[in-house]
């Protein structure tokens, strides 16, 4: 049911994943996922695996610098070139026996949900979009992770980080999370709180990311995108005590989305919905990629 794969980006770039995909007499929707910020795919395998179950080919893979996948810089998260990465990877999926490139679905979750959101917008071979506790807003979310002083602090590194690089330095990398309370890190408490435990599960999981991931994320607007998704269907999934991507501004963006649209909001938290609430949001991603590609 499950295979390695590997394709190729525009610009060469190799990536790895995994291919899902049943044994049936005619060709299926595919659905197409990818992890979010530091994440790598072992963390999604339980969706892809329960996708596949209900009959759709999946293809997950791991982002270019990270887990598997090539990239001349590691734990670098250039939103846009994950974008663009994602793309070529719908059009590998497409390329696959057994695939219908007609009817092709895809699932973003966290920062990869507002990829999600971006790419809904953009590509029309996309006809189906499920974005879950995704993230919308780096100028919000940056108020929210880091007072006023950190986040002046984090902008004057971030100009030197970039004049380093343009003098021919290497990239700096910053904790995804605090060893110690004074340490700076791209997610600081109390959102390490609930990260500490979820990531240090993960298979190749590094708890580290370059600055300029730091500084991409901050300046990061997919939501903006949001309202330009239809006529592709779009769902939604919202944790309601979120303290990564806050619920207030997910559904801000989900409002300003035109039909088709739905939302889910479930009770738990940011990382409670990859396990608590797995059966809920697995299901109601299914029942949405049913309704819009298999019907």
């Amino acid at each position: 049911m499950r295979q390695d794969i590997e394709f190729k980006t525009e610009d060469g770039t190799t990536l790895r994943g995994w291919m899902y995909m049943r044994d049936l007499p005619n060709k299926v929707p595919v659905i197409v996922m990818v992890h979010g910020f530091s994440g790598t795919i072992t963390s999604l395998t339980q969706y892809a695996e329960a996708f596949c179950e209900a009959g759709f080919a999946v293809l997950l893979y791991d982002h270019r610098g990270f887990g598997r996948s090539a990239g001349k810089v590691r734990q670098h998260i250039d939103p846009y070139q994950q974008i663009a990465d994602f793309r070529d990877a719908i059009t590998f999926a497409q390329m696959q026996s057994g695939v219908d490139p007609d009817r092709v679905g895809i699932w973003g979750s966290s920062y990869a949900g507002g990829h999600v959101l971006y790419i809904g917008a953009s590509d029309r071979r996309v006809k189906c979009v499920v974005s879950q506790i995704p993230f919308v807003s780096g100028h919000a979310t940056a108020g929210r992770l880091f007072r006023p002083d950190q986040l002046s602090a984090w902008r004057k590194r971030f100009s030197a980080e970039r004049r380093a690089i343009g003098l021919g330095a290497p990239h700096t990398v910053i904790p995804v999370f605090a060893t110690n309370g004074d340490e700076p890190c791209a997610l600081p408490p109390p959102v390490t709180d609930d990260f500490i435990e979820v990531s240090r599960q993960e298979e190749g999981w590094l708890n580290e990311v370059t600055v300029r991931s730091l500084e991409f994320l901050t300046e990061y607007e997919p939501g903006a995108m949001a309202r330009f998704i239809s006529p592709t269907p779009l769902l939604m999934i919202v944790a309601r005590h979120d303290r990564v991507a806050a619920p207030e501004l997910a559904l801000a963006v989900y409002n300003e989305a035109l039909e088709p649209k739905r939302v889910l909001i479930h009770g738990g938290g940011h990382f409670g919905t990859y396990t608590m609430q797995f059966d809920e949001t697995s299901g109601a991603a299914i029942e949405w990629f049913r309704e819009h590609l298999q019907a």
